[in-house]
């Protein structure tokens, strides 16, 4: 059992007990730990299938909060005396897929 799902800009395909890291997610209490992904684009239920439910949302736990490592980005016009040299860091955010829910039908790790 899996499902695709939409955040951040971002598709992932996730299935119960799997931890993503996803783009930073900001949640109005910090003593939540649990976010709810209702953009689900597509779930599959056994191998070879595959389906747009009619409603069907993802549960998941935050585990943490960290940062990608750096990127450097490095611009160049030679003969010119022009260097400019940039770093980036994304932010992301931990989660661990508890359930998958179709239709009313949850769908949870198998332990």
């Amino acid at each position: 059992m899996y499902a695709v799902i939409r955040t951040g800009g971002k598709q992932y395909r996730v299935a119960p007990g799997d931890v993503v890291k996803i783009e930073k997610v900001e949640t109005a209490d910090s003593d939540v730990q649990t976010v709810e992904f209702s953009d689900v684009l597509a779930v599959s239920g056994e191998p070879g299938t595959i389906a747009r439910p009619a409603s069907a949302k993802v549960t998941a736990e935050v585990i943490g909060d960290g940062r990608h490592a750096k990127i450097l980005v490095f611009h160049l016009k030679r003969k010119k005396q022009y260097k400019k040299l940039q770093g980036h860091r994304q932010a992301f955010t931990e989660v661990r897929i508890k359930t998958i829910e179709v239709d009313g039908v949850p769908y949870g790790a198998a332990v």
